[in-house]
């Protein structure tokens, strides 16, 4: 499922506040600074750091 544009474009990076970019069809936000990836499940972003798993630039 993706995330609303709108929404895409006010989240930010809990750890960094770097812009997040859709992956994965939707299924999660990958940091374009830090590298952090945020999972989605059921159409909401879980945006807590302790979810976040460490992902390659």
């Amino acid at each position: 499922m993706a995330i609303d544009k709108e929404l895409l474009e006010i989240l930010a990076c809990p750890s960094c506040h770097g812009d997040l970019k859709e992956v994965n069809k939707g299924a999660g936000l990958k940091c374009q600074a830090c590298g952090l990836l945020y999972p989605v499940k059921d159409g909401i972003p879980i945006l807590l750091i302790e979810q976040a798993k460490k992902e390659e630039k």
